[in-house]
């Protein structure tokens, strides 16, 4: 009876409530009121290439009278100067990006302007599934544009919570606001469904919001340098855009040349022949081009060896148009792998030209050596509108890839059956087809059986990979504690999970950050004055800020990607900060807080004094302060213990263990194994880990894998233990293997 008394009252509640919602609010404002009211404060974006072009178009908001602006971080650009027009036509040069966030592809940037128009900003989480919205564009370069939509929904997309709405989109939409009927900010238009052109994904209003709270800006001297090429190792012609992070060049755009040709000129030249170039290369499209060039006059005339459309050519260009090239050679390569990376070479001698992809000799094409018939330059090229990456370059008398050895190519060819090339012949075809359905059956059944056998191939590559970073780290790690280099030793964590990690080019990045800061010391700095350019050099002229709105990203524990993105964990930020003093002459050691990793001056003389907070621009905490971050974040109080200088190897295995944390949170076991593999390649006696990894690996099905770690524990007796309870879990275990083994039996 209580029951259908409170069903009675939950049904009467919602007869009264509409009737109360139903009560007139009063005349809204229409699309028109809205567009009206907002449109003097929606500007154009613009960034230009070398040459001065417009490249990019997008859109953007001011939401500060003094000329601060909201957009896309991909509408901007990178290394690129950066225009803003205004609606009454005037025409501003960004001063400072002022703020970014990659995760979130937000921007903030700086005109030099003032008492301009401003858009107001909802307040969070006030927009709801239905609602009708305003947006604002420059769709296809059509300057400010309306268009009126419906959220559709709150979504996650590449683990990012984004507002779904129902309406088309077009290139230049990016960076545009997103008005609820109040004329508010709701959000910013980040992209287009991949899969229908009329839904657009808005970031919302919070998080731009948190980016105006916490700015990290960078003076566009420095912008204009991040991602850049280098201008003393490279020289682009005719265009597009070329772009470098750290060990891999990229490119995408039109070029200017016939075809979409652009170059890449390296600043060495090749000497005279025999000599030899090589690079790595990999197109986004098939139906695209890129590679070397050689024996380049320095503008149209040069050689090139390319992949075009799947094939292998050798071509001869001798000027601007279509009319003076020729191709040499045209091939087609079992070796050439579509969509990978492939080792593209060319050796030139006095006689011939040879060229291989992935050292397998596909052009020999006899030509007589003329030094004054072009040049002697070298470098690479893309044609059409392709994108592509490019890495290893390299030029010399000789150049050594990395082909696999005989022996190791015969060992992994045994592993599966050869099929071969000719595999789709009309005479098999014909064949099999005689045969009648079962051979189709069959077909398919191997082909089933290939994909697994695929999958553990991968599987394995995977796991070789792994062992060797362990190796690397443990060896590392084993050096005194003086001869470890902890900018490597994080590097190869980020290389545990990226294969395709180059470290020895980060650790150039790294070498050019501290060159360049150590330009800005005087010969007679002090140690505060020294401090304060280092701050000064990484927070205001770099722009290094920590993550606050995607902190628990892995991005940010991998120092590639700091450097790259300029942002990181307090740690990941902390290990440039130490590196960069040690490179100046400050002795700032490693300060492991409970959740809260800082760095100490260690010449203040007491453990209280020169506690610098590398995650908040390097701002000097006290003791106090120290104490209630501690409180704030863990809920523990701070110890004497835990102002201890911090060694290199506890450094990393943090970063392991925070990194273990953001695999949890993603609910990915295998990953988190990873790094638990990793800290005991460092440190075998860590028995929290064994625990964890052989809880892992029983959840996984793994017993015997579990059993080492149990065993271990057992063995070693550590505290915190309960043996009793453990030696159950090992029982179950062996019970386990020994089920285990009698099936397959």
């Amino acid at each position: 009876m209580a029951h259908a008394r409170t069903a009675l009252v939950m049904l009467l509640a919602g007869m009264v409530l509409p009737l109360h919602a139903a009560e007139p609010k009063g005349e809204e404002p229409s699309t028109a009121d809205i567009a009206a009211a907002a449109r003097d404060a929606v500007v154009v974006v613009t960034y230009s290439g070398r040459s001065g072009d417009r490249e990019g178009l997008g859109t953007g908001f001011i939401v500060d009278a003094d000329g601060l602006i909201a957009t896309n971080l991909h509408v901007i650009g990178e290394a690129r100067p950066i225009q803003v027009e205004l609606v009454d036509g005037r025409h501003f040069d960004v001063t400072e990006v002022v703020a970014s966030d990659r995760h979130r592809d937000l921007a903030l940037i700086r005109i030099d302007a003032k008492e301009l128009p401003v858009l107001p900003l909802a307040e969070e989480d006030s927009l709801r599934a239905g609602e009708e919205v305003v947006v604002f564009g420059n769709p296809l370069g059509l300057t400010h544009s309306v268009v009126t939509g419906t959220v559709s929904a709150m979504r996650e997309e590449d683990e990012k919570p984004l507002i779904q709405i129902g309406m088309p989109v077009q290139p230049g939409n990016s960076g545009g606001p997103v008005l609820d009927l109040e004329g508010k900010v709701q959000g910013v238009v980040s992209q287009r469904s991949l899969r229908t052109p009329n839904v657009a994904y808005a970031v919302a209003t919070k998080y731009l919001k948190t980016l105006m709270d916490d700015p990290n800006p960078i003076p566009m001297k420095r912008w204009l340098t991040i991602g850049a090429i280098d201008p003393d190792k490279w020289t682009s012609l005719f265009g597009a855009r070329w772009r470098q992070r750290a060990g891999t060049i990229r490119v995408d755009g039109l070029g200017r040349g016939f075809g979409g040709r652009s170059l890449l000129l390296a600043a060495e030249k090749a000497p005279e022949p025999p000599f030899e170039i090589a690079v790595d290369v990999r197109l986004e499209d098939e139906a695209g081009a890129a590679g070397l060039i050689f024996s380049a006059d320095g503008r149209d005339r040069h050689y090139g060896f390319y992949p075009s459309g799947g094939r292998l050519r050798l071509s001869r260009f001798e000027g601007a148009d279509v009319f003076s090239w020729r191709v040499l050679e045209e091939v087609a390569s079992p070796a050439y792998q579509s969509g990978e990376w492939n080792h593209l070479r060319v050796r030139v001698e006095p006689d011939r030209i040879l060229a291989y992809v992935n050292d397998s000799l596909v052009v020999n094409h006899e030509h007589p050596w003329n030094a004054k018939e072009f040049g002697s330059k070298v470098g690479l090229a893309k044609f059409r509108d392709t994108e592509a990456s490019y890495k290893g370059f390299a030029a010399g008398r000789t150049v050594s890839g990395e082909a696999v050895p005989k022996e190791l190519a015969e060992e992994v060819d045994r592993l599966l059956a050869d099929l071969s090339a000719e595999v789709e012949s009309s005479d098999r075809v014909e064949r099999l087809a005689k045969s009648g359905p079962i051979a189709v059956t069959a077909l398919r059944r191997k082909a089933r059986r290939l994909q697994r056998e695929a999958r553990l191939l991968e599987r394995l590559a995977e796991k070789v990979h792994e062992e060797r970073i362990r190796g690397e780290l443990a060896k590392e790690t084993a050096k005194p504690e003086e001869e470890i280099d902890l900018i490597r030793a994080a590097l190869l964590i980020a290389q545990l999970d990226n294969d395709e990690l180059d470290v020895s080019s980060y650790e150039r990045e790294f070498a050019q950050l501290a060159d360049e800061l150590e330009e800005e010391i005087a010969e007679d700095a002090n140690e505060q004055q020294k401090i304060a350019a280092l701050n000064r050099f990484l927070f205001e002229e770099m722009g290094f800020h920590g993550s606050r709105t995607d902190y628990g990203n892995p991005a940010n524990s991998y120092l590639n990607e700091v450097i790259d993105d300029r942002e990181g964990l307090p740690i990941s930020l902390s290990i440039l900060y130490m590196e960069l003093a040690q490179r100046i002459g400050l002795p700032v050691v490693g300060v492991g807080l409970p959740g809260h990793f800082v760095v100490r001056l260690e010449t203040m003389g007491d453990v209280d004094r020169g506690l610098i907070d590398v995650f908040d621009r390097g701002k000097a905490l006290t003791r106090a302060e120290a104490e209630r971050k501690v409180a704030d974040i863990t809920g523990s109080l701070l110890r004497e213990e835990h102002l201890a200088p911090v060694s290199s190897k506890a450094i990393i295995i943090r970063m392991l263990r925070n990194l273990g944390g953001s695999a949890v949170a993603r609910a990915n076991p295998e990953r988190m194994i990873r790094y638990l593999d990793a800290i005991l390649a460092i440190a075998p006696d860590v028995p929290d880990v064994r625990m964890t990894r052989a809880y892992l690996h029983y959840r996984a099905m793994r017993p015997e894998a579990a059993l080492v770690d149990v065993d271990w524990i057992l063995s070693e007796r550590p505290s915190g233990f309960d043996f009793t309870r453990l030696r159950e879990f090992r029982q179950m275990l062996r019970e386990q293997v020994a089920a285990s083994t009698n099936a397959v039996e």
